[in-house]
């Protein structure tokens, strides 16, 4: 039985614009340029002041199909009619106004204007790795089964240089994808052929096996050379305990010196675990950071700037402008017209929205930094770790009067430039530990003091886990040792015997 009843809800809805806002403020300003020309490209009504309008007609995508705007479509004649009485009673005078619709010019006029920030970063043009290996297979005179089963081989090694697909398998591949009938013996004997290929190492199955490899072609080319051979019989007898730096073991089973240990550690440290690697590495480009804030020290004084790619120049095309001008001066407008009308109405409210979101970007970012930078005054002045003070997100949000995930969007993508390094926002958040005197400090400052431990202890002796905890709590940080290893892995330093040098 239906029932009628009255209830009250309190929800909280994002408008349109507030959501624009939240998705532009986490975006890093390395990625800005790439949703400006997105919006550019959706939105006519928008321009780049810098360049050039990229149609001479603003209506062309109008003209030549149904006005579409925000999903609805101007279909049926019902919609037109809704259309018509919306634009009969609406006042475009607020759209007609040269004050309201100049130019947006958000870049500061005194802004650093150089080519530095439009110069585009030159990726190289070379060969890949795959196409090396193939160029090398071309020199040789083989059969055309052999050159179509090596070709496999080939096309089986990933990118590191390994070919870690089983024998078998390739063996499966050739007999349905090519027709080749062949063994995993045939595939080894050609496999070896692809192993005498540049770059050192290529083909191996697994570590031990690339490492050999290389060490064989070395020995081969220098002849008795004691460090080589040594290294090879390490590599070849007693792989297990070298990885693990078993090194008295080493010493006593293969009755060698410290100084030959030392030698044969040396050469294998000279060899490539990756030997592919080194081609893919120079194809791509480097993932430069650039930086959202810019902090510079003034004598004394810390000056926050953001950067000026966070600052675009954009305006509302005056074409649009004109346009609506135009429509709106007429006295009897036909259905076309009042559509056209609303379509521009809709475009320049976008393009209103997207420029005034820029902007709060941008406020928001600089309350935010300008926040951290006066909670980490310290720091910032002198580059001083251990002067780095406990910080949350829930700090930085009380001082700003921001929601705690408005700040979590600024600092989860964004870099700060200073004077000794260019650092994410989010390193400067840190937890706090409690010292003997009671007294509150970074968990990162605790970081820093356990990585200077490490980085002055004796390599033939690493410091323990134990020993460092022991070590932090003469200094007055009362810490558990499973936490000294948990900062450990953090910094991505290995365990005391993994360190350890001869």
């Amino acid at each position: 039985m239906l029932q009628q009843n009255l209830s009250q809800k309190l929800l909280q809805k994002l408008s349109p614009q507030q959501i624009q806002l939240m998705k532009l403020l986490q975006i890093p300003t390395a990625s800005l340029d790439e949703r400006i020309k997105e919006e550019l490209e959706v939105n006519p009504a928008l321009e780049d002041g810098l360049y050039e309008s990229k149609s001479t007609d603003p209506f062309a995508d109008f003209c030549s199909s149904p006005v579409k705007d925000n999903d609805e479509e101007y279909e049926s004649s019902e919609s037109a009619d809704t259309t018509t009485s919306t634009s009969d009673d609406m006042d475009f005078s607020d759209y007609l106004m040269d004050d309201d619709i100049a130019s947006y010019k958000l870049r500061d006029d005194h802004s650093d204007n150089s080519d530095d920030d439009n110069k585009s970063i030159p990726i190289p043009i070379s060969i890949t790795f795959h196409e090396s290996l193939m160029q090398q297979l071309g020199m040789l005179k083989l059969s055309s089964r052999s050159y179509q089963i090596i070709a496999q081989i080939i096309g089986s090694i990933d990118d590191d240089g390994y070919l870690r697909r089983d024998l078998e398998a390739i063996v499966d591949d050739l007999a349905f994808g090519q027709n080749i009938v062949t063994d995993s013996s045939e595939i080894e004997n050609l496999l070896k052929l692809v192993q005498s290929f540049d770059p050192p190492g290529v083909g191996a199955r697994d570590l031990q096996e690339c490492l050999l490899i290389q060490l064989r072609r070395k020995k081969n080319a220098l002849k008795d050379h004691r460090s080589v051979a040594i290294a090879e019989t390490i590599l070849e007898n007693c792989f297990d305990e070298f990885a693990k730096k078993h090194y008295d073991k080493l010493l006593r089973v293969l009755g060698l010196s410290n100084d030959d240990l030392k030698d044969a550690i040396q050469e294998v440290l000279k060899l490539n675990p990756k030997p592919g690697s080194t081609y893919s590495a120079s194809l791509e480009p480097e993932n430069y950071i650039i930086p959202d804030f810019i902090i510079h020290n003034n004598n004394g004084e810390l000056q926050l700037s953001l950067n000026s790619k966070n600052a675009p120049d954009l305006r509302i095309s005056d074409s649009y402008r004109d346009m609506m001008r135009e429509y709106s001066r007429a006295k009897v407008k036909t259905r076309q017209q009042k559509e056209t009308l609303m379509f521009i109405k809709q475009k320049i409210d976008a393009a209103r929205w997207f420029i005034d979101a820029i902007k709060q970007r941008q406020a928001t970012m600089l309350r935010t930094m300008s926040a951290m930078l006066s909670y980490q005054h310290d720091y910032f002045l002198t580059g001083d770790e251990t002067c780095l003070r406990p910080m949350i997100l829930k700090d930085i949000a009380d001082v700003t009067g921001l929601d705690i995930s408005t700040v979590s969007r600024v600092a989860n993508s964004k870099y700060v430039q200073t004077e000794f390094g260019t650092f994410k926002l989010k390193s400067f958040f840190s937890e706090s530990l409690q010292t003997e005197s009671g007294e509150e400090v970074s968990t990162r400052e605790v970081k820093k003091i356990l990585s200077d431990f490490m980085e002055k202890e004796n390599k033939r002796k690493p410091l323990s886990d134990q020993k460092l905890t022991e070590m932090l709590m003469s200094k007055g940080y009362n810490i558990a040792r499973r936490t000294v290893a948990k900062y450990r892995e953090q910094l991505g330093v290995p365990v005391a015997r993994l360190r350890k040098k001869i």
